[in-house]
């Protein structure tokens, strides 16, 4: 027999509903419109993809048009400044590209007084690995390609000046803060050739086995051959040894000027153009004029502007990796490239006065986030402001003992806030900050040195808010109390009721009530108070407060009690 009870299917009696609420009709009537909406979308199909097959058939002939346009175009990428990761940045892409648009020239319009070893061979490997012929044009009229500007001169497939031009002072820039002349070193040179020495540099021509001694002790010409210039190495070398001591400072200069001889010398031989002055202008940074880069075969033409350089070129036949490339570019349409956010974004971070800024916002603003938790706006921008100028950082040749003493130096300021050190944080911390912003950057080339007058604004700024945040601390320690039991001290209440009378007592204490900032306390005192009378509050035990009369004058019943 089945005792399992069997529940009607129906049953009698309100049932509750399974959506509580008055949302039952909102979501019907949204999930009524999901629906037309679904069905308007599906009919609409058919008729869209039509219309949406033509765009893209237009897209691709306008894509073919513009392909066909630029396939024979000549890419100009303009190069203005010193050559860091920005500019590095914007040649690599510039040159990518021009080898996506399948140009058959780019011409880099150079103007620069050099540069960071690395940025420089960042541009020169993607030169060298271009499918696309390189020109670099140094233009307009007085411009230059120094140190840096040299090197991509010499590995362009095509070297080109225009009048009133100059290229050369190749010599690598001695690192570190000095300007301190290296042991050996000799007397500033004029830069043509016939100077005998370097500021900041050895005598290269007395170096061991440099070939700029033999070039300097006589002019360069057919007479002068291998074997005069071994003789003349040879008995240099013996005098170079004797004068030049082999200490750290000159050895790390040896093998920075060896190698970047090497380097131009490589690139020279590569393109075929002179190797010989290429390699004086590495150990005695002299430099040339155009017409005679174009005279010594340092350079391969010298024309007015662009148009006349595309004139001069064309027909000729250079070597790129991907195979040999014959030039018609005379009547060629130009394409000019221009700095995009990212290269510009690139170029203001990457200067070091720039990045100094944005470390010093970034850990003040971190400093304030923390020490007022909760106003969150300080620590968005410092956190942001630190993370970009840590990423310029590592993109600079930075010496970590000039940022470690920066932080340093901030750490001090900080301190002197809050410390009572009498000044001794703060002076050290800016002694700290002035030294450690000198030596930030860790090379001398040009523009990438941190100008002495904004060091000196950062630390007055630095200086002038630490002075005034521990002024605001004084000020703010000075105040009275006014939040809790401390605040009660000292003020002026009123005694309510019957007052504090004799045969009100409690332990030795005549006992009532008074009203104390607008609040009705028990009061203690040893000395009597009628109703009205003003009384001072003393001390406070638990819920109990301890005063004594401030005078016979009975004040208004409406006084809710003050601080004298």
């Amino acid at each position: 027999m089945n005792t399992i009870p069997r529940l009607p299917l129906l049953q009698s009696g309100p049932r509750s509903p399974l959506i509580r609420g008055g949302i039952v009709g909102p979501l019907m009537r949204g999930i009524a419109v999901l629906g037309v909406l679904l069905a308007f979308g599906f009919a609409a199909r058919e008729p869209v993809a039509p219309w949406r097959a033509a765009n893209a058939a237009s897209a691709a002939n306008a894509a073919v048009r513009v392909a066909a346009a630029t396939a024979n175009s000549v890419v100009v990428i303009p190069v203005n400044g010193a050559i860091g990761p920005g500019s590095a940045d914007f040649i690599v892409r510039g040159l990518q590209r021009a080898a996506n648009q399948h140009a058959q020239l780019a011409v880099l319009l150079l103007d620069t007084p050099g540069g960071l070893d690395t940025s420089m061979r960042q541009i020169i490997k993607a030169i060298l690995g271009s499918p696309v012929p390189v020109a670099t044009f140094i233009t307009p009229s007085g411009a230059r390609a120094a140190s840096a500007g040299t090197y991509i001169v010499y590995a362009s497939h095509i070297a080109a000046m225009a009048p009133g031009t100059n290229l050369g002072a190749a010599t690598p820039i001695q690192m570190g803060i000095g300007g301190a002349e290296p042991p050996g070193g000799s007397g500033s040179g004029s830069g043509n050739g016939n100077n005998s020495g370097t500021p900041g540099l050895p005598d290269m021509r007395t170096l061991p086995g440099g070939a700029a001694g033999s070039s300097a002790a006589s002019p360069p010409g057919p007479a002068s051959g291998p074997a005069a210039d071994t003789s003349a190495s040879a008995t240099a070398a013996p005098g170079a040894a004797s004068a030049l001591p082999l200490d750290t400072q000159s050895t790390e200069m040896r093998k920075q000027v060896h190698d970047a001889a090497a380097y131009i010398r490589g690139l020279a031989q590569m393109r075929g153009r002179n190797a010989e002055w290429a390699e004086r202008a590495v150990r005695e940074a002299v430099s040339l004029s155009d017409e005679e880069a174009l005279k010594q075969h340092v350079v391969d033409v010298v024309a007015r502007d662009v148009p006349d350089l595309l004139r001069r070129v064309d027909g000729r036949t250079v070597t790129t990796s991907a195979g040999s490339v014959t030039l018609h570019t005379a009547h060629a349409p130009l394409l000019t490239l221009e700095p995009d956010w990212r290269s510009r974004f690139l170029a203001v971070i990457t200067d070091p006065s720039v990045a100094l800024i944005l470390l010093m916002l970034g850990m003040y603003g971190l400093f304030f986030e923390f020490a007022n938790p909760g106003f969150v706006l300080p620590g968005v921008v410092g956190a942001i402001s630190l993370l970009l100028g840590l990423f310029a950082m590592q993109m600079l040749p930075v010496s970590y003992v000039g940022l470690g003493l920066i932080f340093l130096g901030i750490a001090f300021l900080i301190g002197e806030a809050f410390l009572p050190t009498f000044g001794s944080l703060g002076f050290g911390g800016v002694v700290a900050f002035v030294i450690g912003a000198m030596m930030l950057m860790d090379t001398d080339v040009p523009g990438y040195g941190i100008p002495l007058p904004l060091i000196a604004a950062v630390v007055v700024f630095s200086a002038a808010f630490v002075l005034g945040v521990s002024r605001l601390a004084l000020r703010a320690r000075r105040r009275p109390v006014v939040t809790g039991s401390e605040a009660l001290i000292g003020c002026v209440g009123v005694v309510l009721d019957d007052g504090l009378l004799p045969e009100h007592t409690a332990d030795g204490m005549l006992a009532g009530w008074a009203r104390v900032h607008g609040e009705r306390w028990r009061v203690a005192s040893a000395t009597p108070a009628a109703p009205g009378e003003r009384v001072r509050v003393t001390a406070r035990h638990g819920l109990t407060l301890t005063v004594v009369p401030v005078s016979s004058a009975r004040a208004p019943d409406a006084l809710q009690g003050e601080r004298s």
